[in-house]
């Protein structure tokens, strides 16, 4: 059982670092309340089970070509600066949270925005290549598959709770929070998507031009 915990544990510290992810979550969890929050969680999620069974049938390899990587980055950059310039304008129209509830008919958008951020990203695959891949190749021994497929569930409820922590403390700052503090922490985490953005920019552009 403790092993089970130990793998919770993991998953929740593959969510913390401060990322994109976690910059939307915010972002969405300000200006669209904790279900939009959550939702953005559950879309980079999916991405993450992805990557879990590239690595699992070890045909992650494929996606570590110069080009691929490239075409990921470049990519990324695009859907980062876009959310975060979107999320910058839609700060200047944040109100009250009674106003803010008829927002839920963009949750589609939400989880996909999410998914693209965390597909888009090559930092997920060098992570779940690193981080999984490794747990993988050493518990393959250990464990039988039952008890393997098991801890890589873990991992992924790990994750979820982190997605709940980061969806309610959002969805709390919008509630407790003064007008003019909400609109400048959602243009900061916007800000922040599009350094992000910059940054795959700028990693897109070594790989296409400087090798």
């Amino acid at each position: 059982m403790s092993t089970f915990f130990s793998y919770i544990f993991l998953g929740l510290s593959l969510s913390a670092p401060i990322g994109p992810i976690n910059a939307a979550q915010l972002n969405k969890g300000i200006q669209g309340g904790f279900w939009h929050a959550y939702v953005i969680g559950l879309g980079a999620l999916s991405a993450d089970i992805i990557y879990m069974l590239l690595v699992y049938f070890g045909v992650i390899h494929l996606l570590d070509a110069p080009f691929i990587k490239a075409f990921l980055w470049l990519f990324g950059f695009f859907v980062l600066v876009y959310i975060g310039i979107e999320s910058i304008k839609d700060a200047g129209a944040i109100s009250s949270s009674v106003e803010m509830r008829g927002s839920d008919a963009s949750l589609g958008r939400t989880f996909i925005s999410g998914f693209l951020l965390a597909i888009l990203n090559p930092l997920s695959i060098l992570f779940w290549l690193g981080i999984y891949g490794s747990i993988l190749a050493k518990a393959v021994n250990e464990f039988p598959m039952q008890q393997l497929l098991i801890y890589s569930g873990a991992i992924v409820l790990g994750i979820l709770l982190w997605d709940v922590t980061m969806a309610t403390v959002s969805s709390l700052f919008r509630e407790f929070l003064t007008l003019r503090v909400l609109k400048i922490i959602s243009m900061l985490s916007g800000l922040s998507l599009i350094g992000f953005g910059l940054y795959f920019g700028v990693q897109a552009f070594q790989l296409l031009f400087l090798h």
